[in-house]
């Protein structure tokens, strides 16, 4: 059954929303200042943010509003160059992973949401 749409539910959303581009440059610039705890530190703070969202709202779109707004900021803000050469990302190892590690936390924590509104118990599914 769907949740009603209340300002306080919409005001969470855009919180998240903001929260989801915050985190992108903060761990950008993080996961390169200071590699590797930079970057476990930088995934950290996206899963904190993914997971906290899905268990504020319940829903799954408490995870995808915050992930999308990540990934649009990281992929479409941050990764395209500008004419004077200014680039967030260089290409090394953990760039890479750091992308590639905040997509993987994004779908897990999707999947956790969807499991808990769904009603699933924890762990294995039989």
């Amino acid at each position: 059954m769907a949740r009603p749409v209340t300002p306080g539910r919409i005001a969470l959303y855009v919180l998240l929303l903001v929260g989801g581009v915050l985190v992108a440059p903060a761990g950008a610039l993080l996961q390169a200042a200071w590699f590797p705890g930079g970057l476990l530190l930088s995934l950290a703070g996206l899963t904190g943010l993914l997971y906290g969202g899905g268990r504020a709202t319940e829903t799954v779109s408490g995870v995808l509003v915050p992930g999308a707004a990540w990934l649009v900021t990281v992929f479409l803000l941050l990764g395209t160059t500008r004419p004077e050469g200014d680039f967030l990302f260089g290409a090394g190892l953990g760039s890479y992973l750091f992308l590639l590690g905040g997509i993987l936390v994004a779908v897990i924590c999707a999947t956790a949401a969807q499991r808990r509104a769904l009603g699933a118990p924890p762990g294995r599914a039989a």
